[in-house]
């Protein structure tokens, strides 16, 4: 977060110091920053939160419903942003064919990621890195026997049937 625009009070709202996370959100007051939109002489106060970061937070803290932490039946590891625009349009087409789906909020370690999945009880998990995406394929590791299957892309509704 850029703290060139702000002129007085700047805050700022830390996790809990058990979880190992920076900032969670923050803000502060700014003097005519609505200047640079054609707004003169308009004074301020502004906070913004990292959504991904309290979900984050919360999550470590044992803080969700335990059915919640049941709900999925697919998680999509998160590789970085290319891969998960393509995991995205993956778990769309997961969702309209009724499977609970979703993707990991940010790329972290794939330890990470699968230690999540564990958590969650989550049956299937999709990896669709780099590797993948180049030849259009998936990979999906079935968390209870540890197998690995590779489907292509556009035939997702193999997968789907499988569930």
């Amino acid at each position: 977060r850029g703290l060139n625009y702000y002129t007085g009070a700047i805050f700022e709202v830390a996790a809990p110091k058990e979880v190992n996370m920076g900032s969670i959100g923050g803000g502060g007051r700014y003097d005519d920053l609505t200047g640079i939109f054609g707004l003169d002489d308009v004074s301020g106060v502004g906070i913004s939160f990292g959504l991904d970061r309290i979900y984050l937070v919360l999550e470590e803290l044992k803080l969700f419903p335990e059915a919640i932490n049941r709900s999925l039946d697919v998680l999509c590891l998160n590789f970085g942003e290319k891969e998960s625009v393509a995991s995205l349009k993956l778990v769309t087409e997961l969702r309209n064919n009724g499977v609970k789906a979703d993707i990991y909020p940010t790329a972290v370690k794939m330890q990470k990621q699968f230690k999540y999945a564990d958590k969650r009880e989550v049956p299937y998990v999709i990896l669709l890195g780099e590797k993948e995406l180049t030849v259009g394929t998936f990979v999906v590791k079935n968390m209870t026997t540890g197998n690995q299957d590779t489907f292509k892309i556009s035939e997702v509704n193999t997968f789907i049937s499988m569930l």
